[in-house]
Protein backbone atom coordinates (compact mmCIF):
# COMPACT_ATOMS: atom_id res chain seq x y z
CA UNK A 1 0.00 0.00 0.00
CA UNK A 2 1.25 3.47 -0.86
CA UNK A 3 0.61 6.48 1.66
CA UNK A 4 0.10 10.07 0.84
CA UNK A 5 -1.67 12.46 3.16
CA UNK A 6 -2.26 16.37 2.65
CA UNK A 7 -3.07 18.45 5.88
CA UNK A 8 -4.45 21.58 6.33
CA UNK A 9 -1.22 23.54 7.20
CA UNK A 10 0.25 25.06 4.17
CA UNK A 11 -2.61 23.45 1.85
CA UNK A 12 -2.55 25.92 -0.53
CA UNK A 13 0.99 26.38 -1.59
CA UNK A 14 1.39 22.74 -1.42
CA UNK A 15 -1.48 22.09 -3.80
CA UNK A 16 -0.52 25.03 -6.42
CA UNK A 17 2.89 23.00 -6.44
CA UNK A 18 0.77 20.16 -7.22
CA UNK A 19 -1.20 21.52 -10.11
CA UNK A 20 2.13 23.28 -11.20
CA UNK A 21 3.90 20.15 -10.94
CA UNK A 22 0.61 18.09 -12.59
CA UNK A 23 0.19 20.55 -15.76
CA UNK A 24 4.32 20.24 -16.07
CA UNK A 25 4.43 16.58 -16.28
CA UNK A 26 2.25 16.81 -19.13
CA UNK A 27 4.56 19.91 -21.36
CA UNK A 28 7.34 17.60 -20.07
CA UNK A 29 7.81 14.41 -21.57
CA UNK A 30 9.99 13.23 -24.24
CA UNK A 31 9.38 14.23 -28.00
CA UNK A 32 10.27 10.73 -28.83
CA UNK A 33 7.51 8.95 -27.50
CA UNK A 34 5.47 7.34 -30.37
CA UNK A 35 4.88 3.74 -28.26
CA UNK A 36 0.98 3.16 -28.36
CA UNK A 37 0.64 3.23 -24.60
CA UNK A 38 -1.75 5.66 -22.86
CA UNK A 39 0.90 7.80 -21.35
CA UNK A 40 0.56 11.91 -21.21
CA UNK A 41 3.27 12.72 -24.01
CA UNK A 42 4.20 15.63 -25.07
CA UNK A 43 3.07 14.65 -28.88
CA UNK A 44 1.29 11.76 -28.47
CA UNK A 45 -2.04 13.13 -27.35
CA UNK A 46 -4.88 10.57 -25.53
CA UNK A 47 -8.02 11.18 -26.02
CA UNK A 48 -10.71 8.75 -24.46
CA UNK A 49 -14.22 8.94 -26.35
CA UNK A 50 -18.14 7.34 -25.52
CA UNK A 51 -20.23 7.01 -28.60
CA UNK A 52 -24.02 6.56 -28.43
CA UNK A 53 -26.57 7.02 -30.68
CA UNK A 54 -29.84 9.48 -29.66
CA UNK A 55 -31.19 6.65 -27.15
CA UNK A 56 -28.31 7.35 -25.24
CA UNK A 57 -27.30 3.34 -25.91
CA UNK A 58 -23.91 2.82 -25.94
CA UNK A 59 -22.35 2.09 -29.27
CA UNK A 60 -19.03 -0.89 -29.58
CA UNK A 61 -17.11 -2.60 -32.55
CA UNK A 62 -16.46 0.59 -34.14
CA UNK A 63 -12.84 1.14 -35.64
CA UNK A 64 -9.93 3.74 -36.12
CA UNK A 65 -11.37 4.40 -39.36
CA UNK A 66 -14.72 5.52 -37.97
CA UNK A 67 -13.07 8.30 -36.70
CA UNK A 68 -11.74 12.06 -37.19
CA UNK A 69 -9.85 14.06 -35.15
CA UNK A 70 -9.02 17.85 -35.29
CA UNK A 71 -7.64 20.03 -33.38
CA UNK A 72 -7.79 23.35 -33.86
CA UNK A 73 -9.77 22.86 -36.79
CA UNK A 74 -7.12 20.76 -38.20
CA UNK A 75 -7.32 17.18 -39.12
CA UNK A 76 -4.81 15.19 -37.45
CA UNK A 77 -3.61 11.26 -38.75
CA UNK A 78 -5.33 8.96 -35.77
CA UNK A 79 -1.71 6.63 -34.78
CA UNK A 80 -3.12 4.62 -31.61
CA UNK A 81 -6.63 3.36 -31.45
CA UNK A 82 -8.07 1.37 -28.62
CA UNK A 83 -11.30 -0.61 -28.71
CA UNK A 84 -13.59 -0.73 -26.06
CA UNK A 85 -13.28 -3.72 -24.07
CA UNK A 86 -9.85 -3.30 -24.60
CA UNK A 87 -8.68 -3.40 -20.48
CA UNK A 88 -7.01 -6.84 -21.62
CA UNK A 89 -4.55 -4.91 -24.73
CA UNK A 90 -0.58 -4.45 -23.59
CA UNK A 91 -0.61 -0.96 -22.37
CA UNK A 92 -3.86 -0.33 -21.31
CA UNK A 93 -4.20 -1.33 -17.47
CA UNK A 94 -7.14 0.37 -15.50
CA UNK A 95 -6.29 2.11 -12.29
CA UNK A 96 -9.11 3.36 -10.23
CA UNK A 97 -9.89 6.77 -7.97
CA UNK A 98 -12.50 6.33 -5.41
CA UNK A 99 -13.17 9.67 -3.81
CA UNK A 100 -14.99 9.41 -0.75
CA UNK A 101 -16.61 12.56 1.17
CA UNK A 102 -16.53 12.13 5.05
CA UNK A 103 -16.94 15.53 5.92
CA UNK A 104 -19.78 16.75 7.98
CA UNK A 105 -22.73 17.03 5.85
CA UNK A 106 -22.31 13.83 5.00
CA UNK A 107 -23.37 12.44 8.27
CA UNK A 108 -26.86 11.67 6.62
CA UNK A 109 -25.69 9.78 3.35
CA UNK A 110 -22.33 8.02 5.19
CA UNK A 111 -24.03 4.76 5.13
CA UNK A 112 -24.99 5.09 1.58
CA UNK A 113 -21.78 6.17 0.95
CA UNK A 114 -19.87 3.34 2.31
CA UNK A 115 -22.86 0.66 0.52
CA UNK A 116 -22.35 2.35 -2.71
CA UNK A 117 -18.33 2.03 -2.59
CA UNK A 118 -18.00 -1.33 -1.74
CA UNK A 119 -20.49 -2.37 -4.15
CA UNK A 120 -19.05 -0.59 -6.62
CA UNK A 121 -15.47 -2.32 -5.91
CA UNK A 122 -17.01 -5.85 -6.00
CA UNK A 123 -18.37 -4.93 -9.15
CA UNK A 124 -15.19 -3.54 -10.74
CA UNK A 125 -12.45 -6.01 -10.97
CA UNK A 126 -10.54 -4.91 -13.68
CA UNK A 127 -8.55 -2.13 -12.05
CA UNK A 128 -4.86 -3.26 -11.03
CA UNK A 129 -5.04 -0.81 -8.26
CA UNK A 130 -7.29 1.90 -6.31
CA UNK A 131 -6.57 5.00 -4.89
CA UNK A 132 -8.84 5.85 -2.18
CA UNK A 133 -8.89 9.35 -1.26
CA UNK A 134 -11.24 10.46 1.52
CA UNK A 135 -11.77 13.71 2.60
CA UNK A 136 -13.18 16.08 5.25
CA UNK A 137 -11.01 19.36 6.15
CA UNK A 138 -8.03 17.46 5.55
CA UNK A 139 -7.12 15.46 2.71
CA UNK A 140 -5.68 11.58 3.02
CA UNK A 141 -5.19 9.10 0.21
CA UNK A 142 -3.85 5.31 0.30
CA UNK A 143 -3.22 2.94 -3.02
CA UNK A 144 -3.76 -0.48 -2.92
CA UNK A 145 -2.88 -3.16 -5.03
CA UNK A 146 -5.92 -5.62 -5.88
CA UNK A 147 -4.09 -8.03 -3.65
CA UNK A 148 -5.04 -5.63 -0.56
CA UNK A 149 -8.83 -5.61 -1.45
CA UNK A 150 -9.28 -6.67 2.35
CA UNK A 151 -7.49 -3.75 3.95
CA UNK A 152 -9.40 -1.58 1.16
CA UNK A 153 -12.74 -2.62 2.25
CA UNK A 154 -11.96 -2.68 5.88
CA UNK A 155 -10.73 1.54 5.21
CA UNK A 156 -13.82 2.24 3.63
CA UNK A 157 -16.00 0.91 6.46
CA UNK A 158 -14.34 2.54 9.17
CA UNK A 159 -14.96 6.03 7.50
CA UNK A 160 -17.02 8.24 10.19
CA UNK A 161 -17.78 11.76 9.40
CA UNK A 162 -16.68 15.08 10.92
CA UNK A 163 -15.50 18.85 9.51
CA UNK A 164 -15.44 20.53 6.98
CA UNK A 165 -15.08 20.06 2.91
CA UNK A 166 -12.14 19.99 0.82
CA UNK A 167 -13.57 18.69 -2.18
CA UNK A 168 -11.52 20.48 -4.31
CA UNK A 169 -7.80 19.56 -2.67
CA UNK A 170 -9.28 15.84 -2.47
CA UNK A 171 -9.54 15.66 -6.46
CA UNK A 172 -6.47 17.91 -6.76
CA UNK A 173 -4.54 15.38 -4.36
CA UNK A 174 -5.82 12.55 -6.81
CA UNK A 175 -5.11 13.81 -10.30
CA UNK A 176 -1.35 15.02 -8.92
CA UNK A 177 -0.72 10.70 -8.16
CA UNK A 178 -2.45 9.82 -11.26
CA UNK A 179 -0.38 11.66 -13.38
CA UNK A 180 2.35 9.51 -12.59
CA UNK A 181 0.68 6.51 -13.62
CA UNK A 182 0.40 4.80 -16.85
CA UNK A 183 -2.69 3.80 -18.35
CA UNK A 184 -6.53 4.27 -18.06
CA UNK A 185 -7.53 6.23 -15.29
CA UNK A 186 -11.12 6.33 -14.02
CA UNK A 187 -12.16 8.25 -11.29
CA UNK A 188 -15.41 7.60 -8.91
CA UNK A 189 -16.38 10.65 -6.06
CA UNK A 190 -18.90 10.29 -3.96
CA UNK A 191 -20.08 13.62 -2.46
CA UNK A 192 -22.95 16.19 -1.64
CA UNK A 193 -21.03 18.96 -4.07
CA UNK A 194 -20.27 21.35 -1.40
CA UNK A 195 -16.48 22.87 -1.05
CA UNK A 196 -16.24 24.70 2.30
CA UNK A 197 -12.25 24.34 2.85
CA UNK A 198 -10.15 23.66 -0.14
CA UNK A 199 -7.14 25.79 -0.67
CA UNK A 200 -7.70 25.31 -4.70
CA UNK A 201 -10.24 27.63 -6.25
CA UNK A 202 -12.73 26.22 -8.67
CA UNK A 203 -11.38 27.76 -11.86
CA UNK A 204 -7.64 26.46 -10.89
CA UNK A 205 -9.75 22.68 -10.30
CA UNK A 206 -10.94 23.21 -13.93
CA UNK A 207 -7.67 23.61 -15.27
CA UNK A 208 -6.11 20.69 -13.34
CA UNK A 209 -8.82 18.41 -14.98
CA UNK A 210 -8.05 19.91 -18.17
CA UNK A 211 -4.43 19.27 -18.07
CA UNK A 212 -5.63 15.48 -16.70
CA UNK A 213 -6.26 12.20 -18.88
CA UNK A 214 -8.66 11.03 -16.12
CA UNK A 215 -12.24 10.09 -16.78
CA UNK A 216 -14.06 11.17 -14.15
CA UNK A 217 -17.63 9.76 -13.09
CA UNK A 218 -19.69 12.01 -10.01
CA UNK A 219 -21.93 10.31 -7.55
CA UNK A 220 -24.06 13.25 -5.90
CA UNK A 221 -25.99 12.45 -2.83
CA UNK A 222 -28.03 15.53 -2.98
CA UNK A 223 -31.04 14.11 -1.13
CA UNK A 224 -31.00 15.82 2.02
CA UNK A 225 -30.08 19.16 0.83
CA UNK A 226 -32.44 22.72 -0.42
CA UNK A 227 -33.42 22.82 -4.16
CA UNK A 228 -31.48 25.44 -4.36
CA UNK A 229 -28.28 24.01 -2.99
CA UNK A 230 -29.24 20.83 -4.51
CA UNK A 231 -29.50 22.51 -7.76
CA UNK A 232 -25.64 24.38 -7.24
CA UNK A 233 -24.03 20.69 -6.06
CA UNK A 234 -26.16 19.30 -9.45
CA UNK A 235 -24.13 21.84 -11.97
CA UNK A 236 -20.92 21.62 -10.04
CA UNK A 237 -20.95 18.00 -10.04
CA UNK A 238 -21.60 17.86 -14.05
CA UNK A 239 -19.15 20.62 -14.57
CA UNK A 240 -16.42 18.25 -13.15
CA UNK A 241 -17.65 14.98 -14.45
CA UNK A 242 -18.17 16.86 -18.02
CA UNK A 243 -14.90 18.78 -18.54
CA UNK A 244 -13.06 15.12 -18.37
CA UNK A 245 -15.52 13.33 -20.71
CA UNK A 246 -17.22 11.42 -18.15
CA UNK A 247 -20.56 12.12 -16.48
CA UNK A 248 -22.56 12.80 -13.32
CA UNK A 249 -25.50 10.86 -11.69
CA UNK A 250 -27.35 11.63 -8.75
CA UNK A 251 -29.20 7.96 -7.54
CA UNK A 252 -31.47 8.22 -4.38
CA UNK A 253 -31.80 5.04 -3.53
CA UNK A 254 -29.67 2.01 -3.29
CA UNK A 255 -31.94 0.63 -6.10
CA UNK A 256 -30.93 3.10 -8.22
CA UNK A 257 -27.12 3.05 -7.47
CA UNK A 258 -27.36 -0.89 -9.01
CA UNK A 259 -28.68 0.55 -12.18
CA UNK A 260 -26.29 3.54 -12.18
CA UNK A 261 -23.46 0.93 -11.66
CA UNK A 262 -24.73 -1.01 -14.74
CA UNK A 263 -23.87 2.23 -17.21
CA UNK A 264 -20.67 3.13 -15.33
CA UNK A 265 -19.16 -0.53 -15.82
CA UNK A 266 -20.75 -0.71 -20.08
CA UNK A 267 -19.00 3.17 -20.28
CA UNK A 268 -15.98 1.89 -19.11
CA UNK A 269 -15.82 -1.00 -20.99
CA UNK A 270 -17.38 1.02 -24.18
CA UNK A 271 -14.74 3.17 -24.18
CA UNK A 272 -12.56 3.99 -27.20
CA UNK A 273 -9.12 5.62 -26.78
CA UNK A 274 -7.93 7.70 -30.15
CA UNK A 275 -3.69 9.04 -29.79
CA UNK A 276 -2.12 11.09 -32.56
CA UNK A 277 0.45 13.30 -32.69
CA UNK A 278 -0.05 17.13 -33.09
CA UNK A 279 1.03 18.27 -35.74
CA UNK A 280 1.16 21.68 -34.23
CA UNK A 281 4.80 21.97 -33.18
CA UNK A 282 4.42 25.28 -31.25
CA UNK A 283 5.55 24.82 -27.53
CA UNK A 284 3.48 28.14 -26.34
CA UNK A 285 1.35 26.46 -23.39
CA UNK A 286 -1.77 27.53 -25.47
CA UNK A 287 -5.18 25.32 -24.82
CA UNK A 288 -5.97 23.11 -27.89
CA UNK A 289 -9.34 22.30 -28.59
CA UNK A 290 -9.74 18.43 -29.93
CA UNK A 291 -13.26 17.73 -32.11
CA UNK A 292 -13.53 14.12 -32.41
CA UNK A 293 -16.12 13.25 -35.70
CA UNK A 294 -17.39 10.07 -36.88
CA UNK A 295 -16.61 9.60 -40.51
CA UNK A 296 -19.43 7.18 -41.49
CA UNK A 297 -22.42 8.39 -43.34
CA UNK A 298 -25.01 7.67 -40.39
CA UNK A 299 -22.67 9.97 -38.39
CA UNK A 300 -25.85 12.52 -37.58
CA UNK A 301 -27.62 9.83 -35.42
CA UNK A 302 -24.09 8.99 -33.04
CA UNK A 303 -23.18 11.25 -30.43
CA UNK A 304 -19.97 11.70 -28.86
CA UNK A 305 -18.54 12.52 -25.55
CA UNK A 306 -14.67 13.07 -24.65
CA UNK A 307 -12.40 16.05 -23.40
CA UNK A 308 -12.68 19.10 -25.64
CA UNK A 309 -8.86 19.26 -25.61
CA UNK A 310 -5.63 19.81 -23.79
CA UNK A 311 -2.83 22.03 -22.85
CA UNK A 312 -0.21 22.30 -25.33
CA UNK A 313 3.95 21.80 -24.28
CA UNK A 314 5.37 25.25 -22.88
CA UNK A 315 9.01 26.16 -23.00
CA UNK A 316 9.76 29.39 -22.64
CA UNK A 317 11.47 31.87 -25.26
CA UNK A 318 15.22 31.67 -25.30
CA UNK A 319 16.39 35.74 -23.89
Amino acid sequence: MVVLECRAVNRRCRLLACALALIAATFARPAAQQVPVFRTAVDLVNVGVTVTDRKGRLMTGLTAGDFEVYEDGQKQAVRYFAAGDGHDQAGSEMHLGLLLDVSESMGEDIKFTRTAAIKFLNTLLDAVDVTVVDFDTEVRAARYSQNEFARLIERIRQQKTTGMTALYDAIGVYLDGASAQDGRKIMLLYTDGGDTRSSLRLSELIDLLKASDATVYAIGELEHQSSSARERARSLLQTIAQTTGGQAFFPSSVKELEQMYDKVLAEIRAQYTIGYLSTNEKTDGSWRKVEIKIATKDSRDLRIRSRKGYFAPYKPAKP
